[in-house]
């Protein structure tokens, strides 16, 4: 299932061999490692290259379709309309999962309180209003009654995660399932796409339909999924870079593998100078993946961290392309040919992309009418040295550097903050939501001998994470030491999701901006599950066991998701089943 177009060790004995079939001898501290399971590059020379640059995808056996009566004729027909029904179904799934009772708790819960207003007042004007601060009931109790305020608000994140949460307003109006439609609709696409991303990444219709089962049974996602708040909507721009980058390294290698020439038996052979100085043409998928990250900058800034993240591992993909085509010094190569194309198709567009996200507060009035600090520079920047820029973009700049200010020095305490150390062992989730009924109210049994508790608890599937650090330890072995890049893009996308907030220990941080990689933990739990099945030419008896193994482990996650579904959609439970699920004192 997870077979990969990795070639095979060389023979005991035999020294490793070059692409362009040079015998380099590798040191001694790398061939020492040869016990921890580390595979040295094989000569792409016993090889056909065509296939290691673009490795097939995995066939169902014939069996298989002739127990359904399929004639051969159509067996490719099927196999392409299963690899979309079959991510089609999960998605729908996900999406039941995230609609049914979208609307409750009818409340303005955690953080909504911010985004939920700021999202009517954008799609209304352009740009936020600053709000009495005890306005909610009244939200609530009769939104069409609520006057849009004209004084503008000072917020602390760009405007598009507002734009999409308004989106749904515009559509169901001013309430809990008016404000919490966009994120449920980028929730559940977030699924199918991660069905097609990991059938991408591992050329396997089953692990990648695992992959996006798993994130549509992930408490967390569900949770910021039906909650208007900006991650989930980062997480989803986040993602189609992503995919976006996958399509277009598998089109640069098949260019790629078109150029090489061909031998007498009909196989693709490495070719040096073809190699190091194909250009590889108009790449329409990076343009995309540059669009969706300024997009994800444009909802919380941190997508520009993990722009850099996304852009180092392309270029590092053209490296290892042309190697395998027979590079000589494939570094070289990728800094001469691929380097600066790869910069200007997503830096500068993701920047042009993140200014135009902007537009409304741009094109508002700048006279003390418009957005917040929209006037700054038509007030106190005159007679500038910058003064050859626009007004509205000196003033955007002084709106930036006094949010910037605003991030880094936010030490301030909350009963819910927690360390990055203590994500993905689910050390301290948040409370988003908590009532707790008195009996014969609110689904509170009249027969209960106390109050019941209702809570909407933002916490990741327990089984599913704590096997996420399995499989995360799992991937980190297999890109080191079997050098499988899979498992590197994998660790690439889940540490620029986890790894920089690390570097903001002081600050006051929570766990639910982990939803941005949980898609890659599903990935590696995906990617550790097929290595338990086995690979291909695996005995019966090691199929039966690794298929025993994965289904047991598939099986727990989901009865644990089921579990705690009470606790992520704000149903009323006894508080003794309440407390039942309070596995760790610091999760209440």
């Amino acid at each position: 299932m997870t077979s990969t177009a990795t070639p095979p060790p060389s023979p005991a004995g035999a020294p490793p061999t070059s692409p362009v079939g040079r015998e380099d001898e590798p040191p001694t501290w790398l061939r020492r490692l040869g016990g921890f399971g580390y595979v040295p590059r094989a000569a792409s020379a016993r090889s056909d290259v065509r296939t290691r640059l673009v490795p097939p995808y995995a066939r169902p056996s014939k069996q298989l379709w002739m127990t359904f009566g399929l004639p051969p004729q159509v067996w490719g027909t099927w196999r392409l309309i299963v690899s979309w029904v079959g991510p089609l179904l999960v998605a729908l799934v996900a999406g039941v999962l995230r609609f049914v009772h979208l609307g409750s708790p009818k409340a303005v819960i955690f953080d909504e309180t911010y985004y939920a207003k700021d999202a009517w007042a954008t799609i209304r004007q352009g740009y936020e209003a600053s709000w009495p601060k005890d306005i909610d009931a009244s939200i609530l109790a009769n939104p069409d009654g609520v006057a849009l305020p004209t004084d503008p608000g000072y917020v602390v994140h760009p405007p598009v995660g507002k734009w999409v949460i308004g989106a749904g307003e515009w559509m169901f109006g001013f309430t809990p399932f008016g404000w919490r439609f966009m994120t449920a609709v980028l929730g559940t696409l977030s699924v199918l796409m991660l069905c097609r991303i990991g059938r991408r990444l591992f050329r396997s219709t089953f692990l990648g339909c695992l992959a996006g089962a798993l994130l549509a049974v992930d408490g967390l996602h569900l949770v910021m999924s039906r909650t208007a708040l900006l991650d989930l909507v980062l997480m989803f721009f986040v993602l189609a870079a992503f995919g976006a980058l996958l399509i277009d390294r598998d089109r640069a290698r098949a260019r790629l593998a078109d150029a090489l020439p061909v031998d007498e038996e009909g196989r693709t052979r490495p070719d040096t100078k073809i190699a190091e100085t194909l250009r590889l043409g108009w790449r329409p998928y990076r343009i995309l993946a540059g669009i969706c990250l300024g997009l994800a900058a444009g909802t919380k800034w941190n997508g520009f961290v993990i722009l850099a993240f996304f852009g180092v591992l392309t270029v590092l993909w053209d490296a290892a392309a042309r190697r395998t085509a027979g590079a000589g010094a494939p570094y070289a190569s990728m800094l001469r040919r691929d380097a600066l194309p790869a910069f200007v198709s997503t830096v500068p567009v993701a920047i042009v992309t993140y200014l135009a996200s902007w537009s409304g507060w741009i094109l508002s009035p700048d006279n003390g009418k418009g957005g917040y600090l929209r006037d700054w520079a038509a007030k106190y920047d005159q007679g500038s040295s910058l003064g050859f820029l626009p007004e509205w973009l000196r003033s955007l700049w002084h709106y930036e550097t006094e949010v910037y200010k605003f991030h880094v020095g936010l030490t301030s305490g909350h009963t819910y903050e927690s360390n990055p150390w203590s994500w993905l062992v689910l050390g301290r989730p948040v409370s988003y939501f908590y009532e707790s009924p008195e009996p014969g109210t609110d689904g509170c049994p009249a027969t209960a001998a106390g109050k019941c508790a209702r809570e909407v608890l933002a916490l990741g599937t327990p089984l599913l994470w704590w096997a996420g650090c399995f499989a995360l330890l799992y991937v980190l072995w297999r890109w080191f030491f079997r050098r499988d890049w899979r498992a590197g893009a994998i660790a690439c996308a889940l540490g620029a999701g986890l790894l920089p907030w690390f570097n903001y220990q002081e600050r006051t941080i929570f766990y639910f901006y982990a939803v941005v990689f949980v898609p890659y933990l599903c990935l590696a739990v995906a990617m550790m599950i097929g290595a338990l099945l086995g690979p291909a030419g695996s005995s019966e008896r090691r199929r039966a066991l690794g298929a025993i193994g994965a289904g047991v482990l598939v099986l727990l996650i989901a009865w644990n998701f089921i579990y705690f579904w009470p606790i992520y959609t704000g149903q009323t439970l006894p508080m003794d089943s309440w407390r039942g699920r309070m596995w760790l004192d610091t999760w209440v």
